[in-house]
């Protein structure tokens, strides 16, 4: 079986040997990982053993490390100087840094000159050389340690991702003929294969009951804590969890294509799309290590030449810089940045398409909304009942129930649903002809006998809208109430009218007032519907415009005239919204009920279909930019001021090391920051 991985994180792309000698496509961004990591990290899963390795070495180096810095001349006393030299300096030098020693020496051996480690061990070398031995094992302790806490931070901040691939079913119940089960792997499946799936245990494809009620735990998908209610008919989700009873499920998709297995590769993907900041920072890798390098080197030689101090003294101000110069800070925490604020939007059951995505939302000032689907629920009812005078509401649903029966347009259907919910039975059977009127509606004929069967009636039925009723000379029924009207005739009798209406999501209303404090200043409705369907729902959320009837390639001109396409964000489900989703600055498709071209063509993925997810998406999308910039800010400035301070003497090593791992440390710490974030 084909497993779905998630590309590690760079956590340690720290250098310009981390970056591809000559540019690549942006989708291979994440097949170069850094050459410079430790062998032992890739993509840094650290097992619980090696854990408490690395946390005995560190322990030990720093007791005996302090021992010999508090206790130096006492010891000297009672031992040889060498053996204390060895004890208390030398062995934890090699401890802490004989991983970093051994992967410099081997970065040299292919000629790669300018990374983390062959910038630490030349340094630290070179001070034992010129007799700051207590420096030189201080940098590799205080390193090591950096490290460490960058890796245990950095792995919180990819949890929630992570906690994706958990969702991932590995086993289903196939249902043979002679009513046995056999466990199989999901991807063996294929539509139509009949699964078991027991309570507490995962969905392991899409499908729909046969048999069993239930409760499901979608909040491994959609994040939606509370469980959904579920009966025969009813659609399952892969991932999702059966809480209560047994369900017989008969799967509708491949696990290909599954629900889990679009999401896991669309955030797969996410990882591997670089925002612009993150492909600046990566550039700039190529050339700042080498540039900063040779810096040093002028630093080390220009000044003794020209009388300035001895070599001793300016190559020790040069080591500093080496020290400094490693720009850990912003190739780790910006990636890291960026990959929270992915996962912090996971949670909430929204799918971002990469760090180039939360870039765009930063500046949208235009949002364009489809309506059904998208800020209604797209469930159609009958929210008024109208009979003309002298006739009751029975026989205005009856007729219209009766006349609709057999259409599967969605206002039949809906008539049906609320003749059924007002306790009106519809027996098709005397319906004998049925004709669907384009535009317009359907005209039914129903023929009935006489009790002794040697009689029969004819009676004709009309339902649809005005026009259909005009047609036939009929005057229909002036209706007020906002919504698609159904206008019913009998036998050239007007009975009256229903009103069928979408059903607004609750959530529209405070997703739409939310968008306008977060600075969107136009919200449109860009929708195919009838202009006097979509209208009420416009007036009632107090949206700016209004563009009714458009086929779907008028709704990409539409939006664009709007503003400046990079400026808006387009929000649709159905399969007619994808040319648009892509020419809009940010696509966000309303992928629960949404159809597989928006959900493709789509920058952003909403799980639960719920609106109010809009706003978070922006809040997120600003936090995230936010902390990635005062990562940015914050480390050139503290390491330009630390080189500055090296040059003229101000800084040693000691300092040196705060502005490498200290920082890199304090960046990502930050921008640990932006998994948490709270909308």
């Amino acid at each position: 079986m084909e497993s779905t991985k998630l590309s590690p994180l760079p956590m340690k792309a720290c250098c310009a040997a981390c970056a591809p000698a000559a540019p690549q496509p942006e989708a291979d961004d994440h097949d170069h990982g850094c050459a410079c990591c430790h062998d032992h990290d890739h993509g840094h899963e650290h097992g619980h053993d090696h854990e408490k390795r690395e946390i005995a070495i560190m322990a030990i180096s720093a007791v005996l490390f302090a021992i010999g810095m508090v206790a130096d001349e006492r010891l000297a006393e009672i031992m040889p100087n060498w053996l204390v030299i060895g004890i208390f300096y030398a062995l934890p030098y090699v401890l802490c840094g004989f991983d970093v020693l051994r992967i410099g020496a081997q970065s040299i051996l292919k000629k790669d000159f300018f990374n983390e480690f062959t910038l630490m061990g030349g340094a630290t070398i070179a001070a034992i050389a010129l007799g700051q031995l207590p420096e030189a094992v201080g940098v590799m302790l205080f390193y090591c340690v950096g490290e460490f806490v960058q890796e245990r931070a950095a792995g919180r901040s990819r949890r929630s991702i992570k906690a994706l691939l958990a969702a991932r079913p590995s086993i289903a119940h196939e249902m043979l003929p002679d009513g046995t089960t056999r466990d199989v792997e999901p991807d063996v499946l294929g539509p139509g294969s009949h699964i078991l799936v027991r309570p507490g245990e995962k969905i392991p494809l899409d499908g729909a009951v046969l048999e069993g009620e239930s409760q499901v735990d979608t909040s491994p998908l959609t994040g939606e804590s509370v469980p959904q209610r579920i009966a025969p008919g009813s659609r399952v989700l892969a991932g999702t969890i059966n809480l209560n009873a047994a369900l017989r499920v008969e799967v509708t998709t491949a696990f290909a294509d599954s629900s889990i297995a679009r999401i896991l590769e669309m955030v797969e993907n996410a990882v591997a799309r670089k925002a612009p900041t993150e492909r600046f920072i990566t550039r700039m890798a190529r050339w700042y290590t080498p540039a900063v390098t040779g810096i040093a080197l002028l630093v080390a030689v220009l000044p003794p030449l020209f009388g300035l101090g001895p070599f001793s003294q300016w190559i020790y101000r040069a080591l500093v810089l080496l020290v400094i110069s490693c720009p850990c800070a912003l190739l780790i925490s910006i990636p890291l940045g960026y990959f929270g604020g992915i996962g912090a939007a996971s949670r909430r059951g929204i799918l971002i398409k990469g760090g180039a995505v939360l870039d765009s939302l930063r500046d949208i000032r235009v949002a364009a909304l489809d309506k059904t689907g998208t800020l209604t629920e797209g469930v159609f009812e009958v929210n008024a009942v109208l009979p003309a005078p002298g006739i009751s509401e029975a026989e205005l649903l009856t007729a219209a129930a009766l006349a609709e029966s057999r259409s599967n347009h969605p206002i039949a259907r809906s008539v049906l649903r609320g003749a059924q919910s007002r306790g009106i039975a519809t027996d098709d059977a005397c319906l004998t002809g049925m004709e669907e009127m384009p535009g317009m509606g359907v005209v039914a004929t129903i023929t009935t006998s006489s009790d002794a069967g040697n009689t029969t009636a004819t009676t004709e039925l009309l339902a649809g809208n005005a026009a259909l009723l005009t047609s036939r000379g009929l005057t229909p029924v002036e209706v007020n109430i906002p919504g698609s009207v159904v206008q019913v005739a009998k036998d050239g009798k007007v009975l009256g009218a229903l009103v069928v209406a979408d059903r607004l999501k609750p959530q529209s209303p405070q997703a739409i007032e939310a968008l306008r404090h977060l600075g969107v200043q136009h919200i449109a409705m860009l929708t195919g519907d009838r202009e006097e369907q979509a209208r009420p729902v416009a007036q009632q959320l107090k949206l700016d415009s209004l563009r009714a009837e458009l086929l779907p390639e008028d709704k990409a001109g539409a939006l664009e005239a709007l503003g400046p396409v990079k400026n808006t964000i387009f929000v649709g489900d159905g399969i007619n919204d994808a040319p648009v989703l892509a020419t809009a600055g940010v696509g966000v498709a309303m992928g629960g009920l949404g159809a597989e071209a928006a959900i493709e063509t789509a920058d952003v993925v909403i799980l639960d279909d719920n609106p109010a997810r809009l706003p978070e998406l922006l809040r997120i999308a600003r936090r995230t930019r936010a902390i990635v910039w005062q990562n940015i800010v914050m480390a050139l400035g503290i390491k330009g001021l630390f080189m500055a301070l090296g040059i003229v003497g101000l800084s040693g090593l000691w300092e040196a090391v705060f502005a490498d791992v200290g920082v890199a440390l304090m960046a990502v710490l930050n921008a640990a920051r932006a998994g948490k974030i709270e909308s």
